[in-house]
């Protein structure tokens, strides 16, 4: 339903855009109106990126000045139409996108935005240097409808407004698509995203060769409306920004927001510089960097996001309360205060392995020869005080970090080396000491995320995350925000998305952290029934209390360095445990 009415409202401003260009005579109004759904468009080729991905691009006009130039060059030197050239433009845009992509993801935040600035400056002075300074395409009179030399005006503003709901239903269809979600993921935990599985590198490459084509298509319908092109026009910064401005204004990561941004910006912007271009040059640039002013200032994530957060009408409290209640894991006092299982390893099967792994910063080993076992079915805690090297393992074992020396061995074969989505895919989820939800998401569609990599159709994902969320007790609350969500539940839904790639090994790092008693024991609850449904699971945990009831056997960590291995019982009466924790006049008390 929700989707026939975002497809119904785009269809009703297409109508409504058509009926107003129809009522405008004015040529340079007519412009105006083209050219606002040009910026739009164009917004919404960066957005595609920038927007979903979280990586900001200050240099989509590259692709934007390399549609224009494809559709001046091809109609100046080999006669063709904008017919064929726009979409030849488009398929440039996205063959570059990928030649962009591919050096240029390896790097992070600023070194990424201000890498991806040097690509439209460094083609602005090849084609100067090509002699390219100012391209005329010809004037067709024989055949001026061939070539998109039209008398009316208001016949660019449909073929422009045709393109811009082409590109809204695009943006729309992959804002629903598992490409949409995965993009989702990367921009508010690129970590958390690669541990659920998903190839960060190859959907960011994707990205950009779909929002490369597009910026290139609208580059080219450009060249065709405005029938000149310099290297200025289309690769200058102001060409960047523009598709910058206009949908940080209007909203990032959404549908509407390069289309509101554009449709209050553009007409100022325009009208100003034709009033008081001659007396203030530039004014085009001071209009742009007061509205980037105005949306930091007032509304940091655009006018549709702070709208849409202001009118969207909050649950009641008392509802919230019956679903929290609901949401809570039923734990009985049998099974919080269990005593541990006696975990037989003789015969079973090794999982996983550390062998001598070691990692270090410098001159600082934060992981120092570091060797155990994890048996299919056994529940492994491995503590130890603060700094004892705990999550640096655990980034060993999964592939956040890659170890100095040693071996990881899943199922007996070495995975030093692959990236965390590959060990995911493995069979080994993992979640996070702070925790990294998806915190625009819906519950739902955070887990949904992490069935990906398992599912073979998008339908197929949602029953495997609805089958999650049961498993740990949070269905009912699937229709809530992540930002919404307490400490404790926020801490089950991660491990439903850990689930939702149906794992054999759970990698669980301080998963009772900042819960209350109560609380941790309802989690602990799970735990042990995840375990006794057959997953492995190896947890990280500061303080002892709570594991003794559930884990089979503890590694204890000290200064990086494994001190102690053996069973709960063992483990807590050991001098030299309770020395790293608590001192030794502990110990020799």
């Amino acid at each position: 339903m929700k989707d026939r009415l975002s497809y119904l409202a785009m269809l009703c401003f297409a109508a409504a855009y058509a009926v107003l260009a129809t009522l405008v005579s004015d040529a340079y109004y007519q412009l105006i109106l083209t050219m606002v759904l040009v910026w739009a468009c164009f917004g919404l080729a960066w957005n595609l990126l920038s927007g979903y991905t979280g990586l900001v691009s200050f240099g989509h006009a590259a692709f934007f000045g390399l549609g224009a130039y494809t559709c001046a060059l091809g109609q100046v030197h080999f006669g063709l139409s904008p017919y064929l050239l726009i979409p030849l433009a488009a398929l440039f845009g996205g063959i570059s996108g990928v030649a962009i992509g591919i050096p240029t993801f390896r790097l992070r935040g600023h070194y990424f935005a201000l890498s991806m600035l040097a690509y439209p400056l460094a083609m602005l002075y090849v084609f100067e240097w090509l002699g390219y300074q100012e391209v005329t395409l010809p004037m067709m009179r024989e055949q001026p409808l061939t070539y998109m030399q039209f008398s009316d005006p208001r016949i660019y503003t449909f073929i422009a407004l045709g393109m811009l709901l082409a590109a809204m239903l695009l943006t729309r269809r992959i804002e629903l698509s598992r490409f949409g979600m995965a993009l989702l993921a990367i921009k508010q935990n690129e970590a958390a995203a690669e541990a659920a599985g998903i190839n960060t590198y190859a959907w960011k490459l994707k990205a950009i060769a779909a929002s490369g084509a597009i910026a290139a298509a609208v580059g080219a319908f450009y060249a065709v409306v405005l029938l000149v092109v310099t290297p200025v026009s289309v690769f200058g910064m102001l060409v960047s920004s523009q598709a910058l401005v206009v949908t940080m204004f209007g909203g990032v990561g959404t549908v509407w927001g390069a289309v509101i941004g554009s449709a209050i910006l553009i007409p100022i912007a325009e009208i100003l510089h034709a009033e008081l271009g001659s007396r203030f040059p530039g004014i085009q640039g001071v209009i742009y960097g007061a509205a980037v002013i105005a949306v930091i200032l007032a509304a940091p994530e655009g006018l549709y996001w702070k709208l849409r957060d202001r009118f969207k009408r909050p649950a009641r409290k008392d509802k919230l309360a019956d679903i929290n209640a609901d949401a809570a894991p039923r734990a009985t006092a049998a099974s919080t205060q269990a005593t541990p299982r006696h975990f037989n390893t003789e015969g079973a099967e090794v999982i996983l392995q550390a062998r001598g792994l070691s990692k270090q910063f410098g001159g600082l080993k934060a992981v120092d020869d570091v060797s155990f076992k994890v048996y299919r079915g056994m529940i492994l805690g491995i503590i130890g005080p603060n700094g004892a090297g705990k999550t640096t393992a655990f980034n060993l074992l999964n592939g956040f970090l890659t170890p100095s020396a040693g071996e990881v061995l899943i199922d007996g074969r070495n995975v030093v080396g692959l990236k965390p989505h590959e060990i995911c895919m493995a069979g080994v989820g993992r979640t996070f000491q702070v925790m990294r939800p998806f915190m625009r998401m819906s519950v739902a569609h955070n887990v949904e995320v992490g069935a990906y990599v398992r599912a073979a159709t998008d339908a197929q994902a949602r029953d495997m995350a609805q089958q999650a969320m049961a498993q740990v007790g949070i269905a009912s609350i699937a229709a809530k925000l992540a930002g919404e969500l307490s400490s404790k539940e926020l801490r089950l839904m991660e491990l439903a998305r850990a689930l939702a790639e149906q794992p054999r090994l759970l990698l669980l790092d301080e998963t009772l952290a900042g819960l209350g008693q109560n609380e941790a024991e309802e989690l602990i609850a799970v735990l042990r029934q995840l375990a006794d449904d057959g997953i492995t699971i190896v947890i990280i945990e500061h303080t002892m209390n709570l594991m003794v009831r559930f884990v089979d056997s503890f590694v204890v960590l000290d200064h990086g360095r494994v001190l102690t291995q053996g069973p709960p019982e063992a483990i807590i009466r050991d001098k030299s445990v309770i020395e790293a924790y608590l001192g030794k006049k502990w110990s020799n008390g």
